[in-house]
């Protein structure tokens, strides 16, 4: 059946285009400074283990040095000289990976039993302390107040990531509720140059929209300079590829390109089901994949907003009940209790596994894969420690670990067009970088053990970044 309104992943936003020059720390407001840890222009990473975000094989006892928020040498420890005043920070034992880049990464919430509330506080301080330094938000239920959270953030007065901001979801005359229903090419194009002029830099299209509205609205877009992607089923990858979308989201667990039932322009009520017994591997995903590839569509991985609804999966991580509000945290539990205690769920382990299977042969096929968490659902994925998660889902679909960081850094920053200013841990990029205490190509879960962020060179403290949330998401 087609999944309920709380299982759904959301999205909806809006605004201004993200400035990349290094935010300096003289700059920052005393409600920020309180998460700094390293302030000081000259710094020195030495003797790390350090996953870079290209691709490339994980290079051991590595020294990275940061001057005036920009990454000025990286090399091995015995290269690589600290220069004279650097704040040297011995870090033997530890791993450093670029900042994340969260590409499905809402700054709402939503939760059993129909919560769903702005993160304008909880959010921007989950994904900084969890090592995600830019998201794109994909969707927003208050856009005017995710308009005015990142200029906070922008100008120093709030913590939080860089964000890329999408306009209101646009969806079809089947859907509703906060979002844009579009009722006419007409509609479409006059939505887009709305949300254009107030800066918006991404569209967002919803399960019921349909062909011809998507396809003013993407090319109405691409007019003036925005890209559009889309969380579908109304309209499939492959048609959705032909109308010229730019980004699709979830993979395989919303491609209605597997119900062979499918009517034009209509979301079928069986999908999800299908789905769940769908071969990744077999003909149809493999014109999917080729038909994405060959267009240059990129995909966007959301594993672990799936994986609560799943029966006996590890979802139930100490962190993310710490810090929900107390009623969000006895809603979960109580909903994870009956899936697990039933053996099954809306999405199936072999769904999940498929998911991930399409997802590999995506990449293997030459595709373009990015990842973000989706807050949503019944509330089990947390902004920034689902994007944690995802690398170990991962890691768990077969990517090796210099794959799966490539996927979360650099290929979003590729997306997002700012490859060159930041993603990947080379000369002259941004320092936007994360510590792990831990060997994360020896075990996925040091993923979780997040020590500082660097952003623009900024060292913030991830303990106290994480701790000013506990107890409060599902509030505010």
């Amino acid at each position: 059946m087609r999944p309920p309104p709380a299982f759904v992943p959301l999205a909806l936003v809006a605004i201004a285009p993200v400035a990349l020059s290094a935010q300096r720390p003289d700059s920052l407001a005393a409600d920020v400074r309180q998460y700094v840890a390293v302030d000081t222009a000259v710094v020195a990473l030495t003797h790390v283990l350090l996953v870079d975000g290209t691709g490339a094989a994980p290079k051991p006892d590595q020294t990275i040095v940061i001057r005036d928020g920009r990454i000025a040498e990286v090399g091995p420890a015995a290269s690589v000289q600290v220069p004279g005043g650097a704040r040297a920070m011995d870090l033997s034992g530890s791993t450093v990976i670029p900042g994340l880049v969260g590409m499905h990464d809402h700054l709402f919430y939503t939760a059993a039993g129909g919560r769903a509330v702005q993160m304008s506080y909880t959010g921007p301080r989950l994904y900084l302390g969890s090592g995600v330094t830019t998201i794109r938000t994909t969707g927003s239920r208050a856009p005017y107040a995710e308009i005015n959270l990142k200029d906070q953030i922008d100008r120093g007065l709030t913590p939080g990531p860089r964000i890329h901001l999408t306009a209101p979801y646009i969806t079809g005359p089947q859907g509703g509720g906060s979002m844009a229903v579009l009722s006419s090419p007409e509609a479409a194009r006059r939505f887009v140059a709305y949300w254009a002029s107030e800066g918006a830099t991404w569209i967002k299209a919803y399960t019921d929209i349909r062909r011809a509205e998507l396809g003013a609205a993407i090319a109405e877009a691409h007019k003036r300079g925005l890209k559009v992607t889309g969380h579908l089923c109304s309209v499939s990858f492959q048609e959705a590829v032909a109308l010229g979308i730019d980004n699709l989201e979830h993979g395989m667990l919303t491609s209605s390109d597997f119900d062979p039932t499918k009517q034009p322009d209509v979301c079928p009520v069986t999908l999800l089901g299908r789905l769940n017994q769908s071969d990744p591997r077999g003909d149809v995903a493999q014109a999917t994949i080729r038909t994405l590839v060959q267009h240059r569509v990129s995909m966007t991985s959301t594993l672990a907003v799936y994986e609560p609804f799943v029966a006996h999966r590890p979802t139930k991580d100490a962190r993310v009940l710490q810090a929900m509000a107390p009623e969000v945290r006895a809603s979960y539990t109580r909903i994870r209790d009956e899936i697990d205690s039933t053996g099954h769920g809306p999405v199936t382990q072999q769904g999940l596994q498929s998911a991930m299977a399409f997802e590999k042969a995506f990449v293997e096929g030459g595709g373009l894969l990015a990842a973000g968490v989706d807050p949503t659902g019944i509330g089990g994925a947390l902004a920034g420690f689902g994007d944690q998660r995802n690398y170990e889902l991962f890691i768990e679909a077969g990517f090796t670990p210099a794959q799966a960081v490539r996927i979360m850094t650099a290929n979003g920053a590729r997306i997002l067009g700012v490859d060159n200013r930041l993603g990947t841990v080379e000369r002259g990029k941004l320092a936007d970088l994360v510590l792990l205490h831990g060997d994360l190509v020896a075990e996925p879960s040091v993923i979780r053990n997040v020590t500082l962020v660097f952003k623009d060179g900024v060292g913030y403290d991830s303990a106290k970044l994480i701790g000013s949330v506990q107890g409060r998401v599902g509030v505010n």
